[in-house]
C-alpha cells in the first residue's frame, strides 16, 4: 500500500518551514482507495515568491486547521504505507519536522520517484515533475498545488510500476519488511484478489519472486496454487510470504509481460519459460509458372517463413481459412488431403484464366493481415480501467514494448507514444504470440505508423 504526498509550505530557513496544503492519495498498486486534501493554517507567514509560485495566500489560510487538528487523520491514511512523492526527502523532512513538535515520532518507508525515474527513464531530458509529466503526455492541472503535484506524481507512479519489470520496488520493500508467516494483511491481499486478467507474483522471505504467471481469473488462479498437491505445490505453499499482483486490462498484454518479466527474474519454480513456443510454420515459394504459394510445414532453416504455430493442424486451419478469405485454390498450396473447390483436377490449370498478378497480389494480401513482417504499428486495446487504452508497438516486425495511456490523449504523437512505452525485447517468441493471438482475437485499432 502506498501513500502518494505532496505539500506546499511557507517557504523560510530550513526545517523552520509550516505546511499550508497537504494531499495524499492512499493507492493499493491499483486504485486509489483513500484520500485526504487540506489547507493548512501554518501559524506563520507565507514567503512572498511561494505564495506568487503556488497562489496560496495568508488570508487564504487565517480559518484553516492547524497541523495538529489534522495530524491524527495524516497518521490514519498512512499507517502501514510507503510514502511516495517526488523529492521524497523534502516531504517527510517536513512531515516529520511537524510531528516531532507535536512530541509525535513519524516514521514511515519512503519513496522517491525522483530516484525512481532515473533508473526507469534514464532518456529523459528533466526530472523536475512539471517537465518529466509533460514530456510523458500525463495530464496536470493546479501546478505548485498540492492536489494537482500529488495527482500528478499518482500518474507518473502508475508509469514507473508499470516500467518495473524487474520489480525491483516491490522487491526493495520486502527486504525491509520483517516477515515471518504470513500476516492477516497479507491473506487479506490473497483473498481480495480480484476475479480480472492480469499477472500475479509470488514472492519469499528474501524479496525475491519465487513464481510468477498470468490468469484470467487472478483470484481463482492463486487459490488454486494453495489447494494443489504435489511436490512443487507445497513448496511454493510453504516458501510463499507475500502475494502480489498487476491488472493489465487484456490478455495479450498480460501474456507479453509474462515473457518479458519471467526471462528478467527467473522465478525458481517457473520451469520451461525459455523454450520455444511453435514447431510449424506457413511458408511462401513460388510455383514454376510464378505463382506465390503457402505450404504448411514443420519448422526449418529454408526461407520464406510468414507465420508460426504450434502445431501442423493450426497451419492447416489458417491456410484452408486463407483459401477462403482471399479465393485461392487449396491444391495449389498442396495442403496434405485437400480438396480442390474448383471442378479441374490440376490446381495450376484452374488457375490459367487468372492474371499471376492479380493472384500474387491475393498471396500478399494475405501476408500482409496473417504477419507481422515488416510492419509498424501499434496494437490498440482496452486498458486496466475505465478511461484507459493499452499500446503495443510493433516496429519493423518486431515487437518493442507496451504501455498504458489515458483515452484524452494523442496516441499517435509518436513522442509521446515512446514515453509511455515501456520497452521490452523482441523475439521469435513474442512475434509467434502476437500473431497467434490476433488470429483469434480482435484488438480494439491498428494503428499503421507508416501513414
Amino acid at each position: 500500500m502506498y501513500a502518494i504526498l505532496d505539500i506546499e509550505t511557507t517557504g523560510g530557513k530550513y526545517n523552520e518551514e509550516g505546511i499550508t496544503e497537504i494531499a495524499i492519495h492512499k493507492f493499493d498498486g491499483h486504485k486509489v482507495v483513500d484520500t485526504f486534501i487540506s489547507l493548512v493554517n501554518p501559524e506563520k507567514e507565507i514567503q512572498p515568491f511561494v505564495a506568487n509560485l503556488t497562489g496560496i495566500n495568508n488570508k487564504m489560510l487565517r480559518t484553516a486547521p492547524k497541523f495538529h487538528e489534522v495530524a491524527k487523520r495524516i497518521v490514519e491514511i498512512t499507517e502501514d504505507t510507503v510514502l511516495v512523492a517526488h523529492n521524497a526527502q523534502f516531504d517527510y523532512r517536513i512531515l516529520r519536522t511537524e510531528f516531532r513538535r507535536l512530541g509525535f515520532n513519524f516514521e514511515r518507508k519512503t519513496l522517491c520517484t525522483v530516484d525512481l525515474s532515473k533508473n526507469l527513464l534514464p532518456e529523459a531530458d528533466s526530472y523536475s515533475l512539471g517537465k518529466l509529466v509533460r514530456s510523458l503526455g500525463i495530464p496536470v492541472s493546479d501546478r505548485h498545488r498540492a492536489n494537482g503535484d500529488a495527482l500528478a506524481t499518482l500518474q507518473l507512479f502508475k508509469l514507473l510500476l508499470n516500467k518495473d519489470l524487474d520489480k525491483s520496488i516491490m522487491k526493495g520493500i520486502i527486504r525491509e519488511e520483517s516477515l515471518g508467516e504470513l500476516s492477516p494483511r497479507q491473506l487479506d491481499i490473497v483473498e481480495q484478489l480480484p476475479s480480472e486478467t492480469g499477472l500475479y507474483y509470488m514472492y519469499n522471505k528474501e524479496g525475491e519472486i519465487i513464481f510468477l504467471g498470468k490468469s484470467k481469473n487472478l483470484k481463482k488462479r492463486v487459490n488454486q496454487h494453495f489447494t494443489r498437491s504435489g511436490e512443487t505445490a507445497r513448496k511454493i505453499q510453504k516458501e510463499t510470504k507475500k502475494v502480489t499482483f498487476e491488472r493489465t486490462g487484456n490478455e495479450l498484454i498480460a501474456i507479453l509481460k509474462e515473457q518479458e518479466e519471467l526471462g528478467r527474474n527467473r522465478p525458481k519454480y517457473n520451469l520451461n519459460y525459455q523454450q520455444q513456443l511453435f514447431s510449424h510454420a506457413l511458408y511462401k515459394s513460388v510455383s514454376t509458372k510464378g505463382y506465390f504459394t503457402l505450404r504448411p510445414d514443420r519448422l526449418n532453416g529454408t526461407s520464406g517463413r510468414i507465420t508460426t504455430f504450434a502445431s501442423l493442424e493450426g497451419a492447416v486451419n489458417l491456410l484452408s481459412k486463407i483459401n477462403d478469405e482471399f479465393q485461392l485454390c487449396d491444391k495449389l498450396n498442396a495442403i496434405p488431403d485437400a480438396r480442390c473447390s474448383c471442378v479441374k483436377t490440376n490446381a495450376e490449370d484452374c488457375l490459367q484464366h487468372t492474371e499471376v498478378t492479380w493472384y500474387n497480389h491475393r498471396v500478399e494480401q494475405a501476408i500482409e493481415k496473417y504477419s507481422l513482417s515488416q510492419k509498424n504499428s501499434v496494437l490498440i486495446d482496452k486498458g486496466r480501467e475505465v478511461g484507459e487504452h493499452s499500446a503495443i508497438l510493433i516496429q519493423n516486425g518486431m515487437f518493442k514494448g507496451l504501455g498504458f495511456y489515458n483515452l484524452n490523449h494523442q496516441i499517435n504523437n509518436i513522442h509521446i507514444l515512446e514515453s509511455i512505452i515501456t520497452p521490452m525485447k523482441g523475439n521469435i517468441n513474442t512475434t509467434h504470440i502476437i500473431e497467434s493471438y490476433l488470429r483469434k482475437r480482435k484488438v480494439l485499432k491498428i494503428l499503421d505508423l507508416d501513414h
